[in-house]
């Protein structure tokens, strides 16, 4: 199989845009490229100044997504399509709650790890039901959320982006 990462991390970028501030995401706030202040904190080990947030390219940023939201989702391992709409939503919305979303729905136990259980229920599983499954569990998930009012139009645009990606990744073009 080929990996789709460089093509899924070059439309998540899209969607993460550049940098921003703002004071009302109670996740996010200061971030560039997507990556929050304190996940690149973590990920260098030292604090960093905001300047120095405003600075990150696509390069500082890409080990982070593809170890903590890539390879969690076992992207790798996914059909086309279905690798990116697990990507993109890990990192919306972190690996655990993706993986549950598709564990639900190939009807394994919902433990937010992707492993050999959930891979073989995965695999007797029609992959644009999964596309269109994940599709409707994220509009789902985000209009539960109580900053729906806030983001929710955003939300929604980008999980129907991803959607048309993804469908487009699985019939190979």
């Amino acid at each position: 199989m080929i990996v789709n990462f460089s093509r899924c991390f070059a439309w998540l970028l899209e969607h993460e845009g550049g940098f921003v501030a703002d004071p009302l995401d109670n996740d996010g706030g200061c971030t560039n490229l997507g990556c929050t202040k304190r996940t690149y904190e973590d990920w260098i080990g030292r604090s960093i100044t905001v300047d120095e947030m405003r600075a990150l390219t696509p390069d500082d940023v890409e080990p982070i997504y593809r170890a903590r939201y890539w390879k969690p989702v076992q992207a790798d391992l996914l059909p086309h399509g279905l690798d990116w709409m697990l990507f993109d939503w890990s990192v919306n919305s972190g690996p655990r709650t993706a993986s549950k979303a598709l564990q639900r729905l190939v009807m394994v136990r919902d433990d937010g790890v992707i492993g050999p259980n959930t891979m073989d229920a995965m695999a007797r599983c029609e992959t644009r039901r999964l596309i269109d499954g994940l599709h409707q569990e994220r509009a789902d998930f985000y209009g539960g959320l109580s900053t729906f009012h806030r983001f929710g139009k955003g939300w929604m645009r980008r999980n129907d982006e991803t959607y048309m990606q993804a469908l487009a990744l699985l019939e190979g073009r």
